[in-house]
């Protein structure tokens, strides 16, 4: 079996599941998001948005390929590029740290350990970067797929609260950590990147 990371890029923008490549929930704010969506440009603005992240800042994701085969994405940048960062409680985002927007592995590819590989190859990378964690906003209430990765998932693999909310905690962690990762975390990772699998709904906080 085949393993290949690529950095997401235009090019390679297609092999996100199609509700990711219409999904803006992160990369507009709350009311450009419903403005894009009820307007039908929602994949236009994300092609534009990861467009100028790779021109100011770089590789802003990961896409996990087995045999050639699409089989997970992660995504991930400063959290000034992310406008629906500030519209959370707990914000903002430290600024040593970079958040995770949100990561998806195939149902068909869970169990095989990509998450722990997927993770561990975006700390490498943010490490040489000078970044020191990452944070993302878990959702305490989670019930269903959605755009807010559930906090509980966070918390068993490694993520630290560093802000509490009932709803919206923030989580970091520290990237160091994720370099000596054992197997025992694979599945905890599989079960938090699977977790993002129905379409995304655009919410208000």
């Amino acid at each position: 079996m085949g393993r290949r990371l690529a950095p997401l890029t235009l090019d390679n923008l297609q092999d996100l599941p199609k509700r990711c490549r219409a999904c803006v929930f992160w990369e507009l704010d709350p009311v450009s998001g419903q403005a894009a969506v009820k307007a039908g440009t929602p994949e236009l603005e994300k092609e534009a948005w990861i467009s100028a992240v790779l021109l100011e800042w770089g590789s802003c994701g990961r896409v996990v390929y087995v045999d050639d085969v699409p089989a997970g994405f992660v995504l991930y940048a400063p959290p000034a590029y992310v406008p629906r960062a500030t519209a959370f409680p707990t914000s903002p985002v430290s600024p040593d740290a970079v958040q995770l927007m949100t990561a998806f592995i195939t149902p068909g590819f869970q169990g095989q350990g990509l998450g722990r590989v997927m993770v561990q190859t975006v700390a490498k990378d943010l490490l040489r970067r000078g970044f020191k964690a990452i944070e993302a906003f878990g959702d305490a209430r989670w019930k269903e797929p959605a755009c807010v990765l559930p906090a509980d998932h966070l918390l068993a693999v490694g993520f630290k609260t560093v802000r509490p909310h009932p709803t919206y905690p923030r989580l970091r962690l520290e990237l160091r950590t994720t370099l000596s990762w054992k197997e025992d975390v694979e599945l905890a990772l599989d079960r938090l990147l699977g977790a993002v699998q129905k379409e995304p709904v655009l919410r208000p906080l």
